[in-house]
């Protein structure tokens, strides 16, 4: 698929969400153009790809999820990628069961997660917290994060949430070979990797059964 001249038609063409959710999308969308005048949340040169390189990269991840997923974790959050693409649309899929809980350490991105919430009413949260300062996560069914951090160290944080039964999804970009096998030092684990819908380049990385390494 082509990023240039995608917009919200092309984005709602490829992902069948409703016209009620393509608004949410929107006013997403026009929030972070807004803040992003005053605060920085993602590189400004990317603003005008929102649709491809942001919200359909974010969503193509519950096509990899499994159907029980309901409660998602996205750590280091950001402006939302993919945490608020997934909970926009959960709230159309499953508007009585999905929870998104986004983790965000600095206070201004987590005020504008917040404000994103509170205009498209959907069923979300912020933490403002490291990861690694939660000491007793709670279950999920999914755990993410979007260039954050390299994998091997991401899966220190993920952890706690795998061993309690979640699956990791994970976009990562061109060198994600060379980061699985970074990780496979320090870590074991069952993987598999799924193109992506928007680099041919990228992979996103489904994780299962994660320990240290002996």
């Amino acid at each position: 698929m082509q990023e240039r001249a995608f917009d919200a038609a092309a984005f709602q063409a490829a992902t069948g969400v409703s016209r009620e959710t393509l608004e949410r999308f929107e006013a997403w969308r026009r929030l972070l153009v807004e803040w992003s005048a005053h605060t920085n949340l993602v590189s400004r040169s990317t603003l005008d790809d929102f649709w491809f390189r942001h919200a359909y990269d974010s969503w193509q991840l519950l096509r990899l999820a499994p159907e029980r997923a309901r409660h998602w974790v996205d750590i280091g959050a950001g402006a939302g990628f993919p945490g608020l693409a997934l909970a926009i649309t959960l709230a159309e899929t499953t508007p009585d069961e999905a929870r998104v809980t986004l983790i965000e350490s600095i206070g201004k991105k987590a005020a504008f997660l917040r404000a994103v919430i509170e205009e498209t009413g959907i069923r979300a949260e912020v933490i403002t917290a490291r990861a690694e300062e939660i000491s007793a996560p709670r279950p999920c069914d999914v755990v993410t994060a979007r260039a954050v951090a390299p994998l091997a160290k991401l899966l220190t944080w993920m952890q706690p949430y795998v061993e309690k039964g979640a699956i990791a999804l994970i976009p990562k970009g061109a060198r994600h070979e060379e980061e699985l096998t970074e990780a496979r030092k320090s870590w074991t684990f069952e993987a598999s990797l799924h193109a992506s819908l928007t680099s041919d380049e990228a992979a996103i990385i489904r994780i299962e059964r994660l320990t240290r390494a002996r």
